[in-house]
């Protein structure tokens, strides 16, 4: 009797180890928060937990639709704030689940050792962005809501009339400026952080509202939800915020 209790114990506390080193949790995400920190934190929870997590960036036509018939199933999404608004109302996300995630600023960019305009205000940006030469950006019309909300930003404000643009037809602004092909760019800090060739000058100023909120929950589709919830948990925690802040994105309160 001895050795069945004691066989029971055993299988016990070796059973959740073992589901952690079979658990597999899958995310979905845009490249905003896939460029900001997310994949540091799924390979430091895997070592920590034995719980692998694959981070996929998508775009958003492609996020949407993957999130809800795509393989393989999408156990947390990540979407900006008004896309996962609308998941939440399609029911294609657990409810309760949705948590905000922080915030990724449009930057300015320039060449390693180039000048740094101020760029603190509205005004300045603009005087900057028109001395400063060609300014490229993102293609928006495959439909980058990056790329929408700088067009839109440079467009819709009398001030930014008279700077010199330039539409990427191959990658990313910032891709596009490390290859030479303007002299500043407009990009998500979290992009311009990537390439090395490349300075930060400084966020676009709050007002003109040149960034992207993002938000995470678990899918409905999910088969590993309580695994989901943990990494979730895990990645939103306070002592994580100075890794997202080093990849470009602010947590917000």
């Amino acid at each position: 009797m001895r050795k069945l209790v004691l066989a029971a114990v055993l299988a016990a506390l070796v059973a959740p180890v073992a589901h952690a080193q079979t658990a597999e949790v899958h995310v979905f995400t845009p490249g905003v928060v896939f460029n900001s920190g997310i994949q540091d934190l799924a390979a430091s929870y895997t070592k920590e937990t034995g719980v692998k997590v694959t981070v996929t960036s998508k775009g958003m036509a492609a996020l949407i639709n993957d999130a809800k018939t795509g393989t393989p199933v999408a156990d947390i999404i990540v979407a900006p704030v008004s896309f996962m608004d609308g998941l939440e109302a399609e029911g294609a996300v657990v409810p309760g689940t949705a948590a905000d995630i922080g915030r990724v600023y449009i930057g300015v960019a320039v060449p390693k050792g180039k000048p740094h305009p101020d760029v603190s205000t509205p005004r300045k940006l603009a005087a900057a962005l028109k001395a400063g030469g060609t300014v490229i950006y993102s293609n928006p019309a495959p439909g980058s809501m990056e790329a929408r909300i700088i067009n839109d930003m440079l467009h819709q404000n009398a001030i930014f009339k008279g700077v010199k643009t330039k539409i990427s037809t191959k990658g990313e602004g910032g891709e596009a400026l490390v290859r030479g092909e303007a002299d500043m760019a407009l990009q998500l800090i979290c992009e311009v952080l990537n390439h090395p060739e490349l300075e930060l000058v400084g966020p676009v100023p709050e007002e003109l509202h040149a960034y992207i909120d993002s938000k995470v929950a678990v899918s409905t589709r999910s088969t590993q939800a309580d695994a989901a919830k943990g990494f979730i948990a895990y990645m939103l925690r306070p002592d994580h915020n100075a890794l997202w802040k080093s990849k470009g994105l602010e947590r917000l309160p």
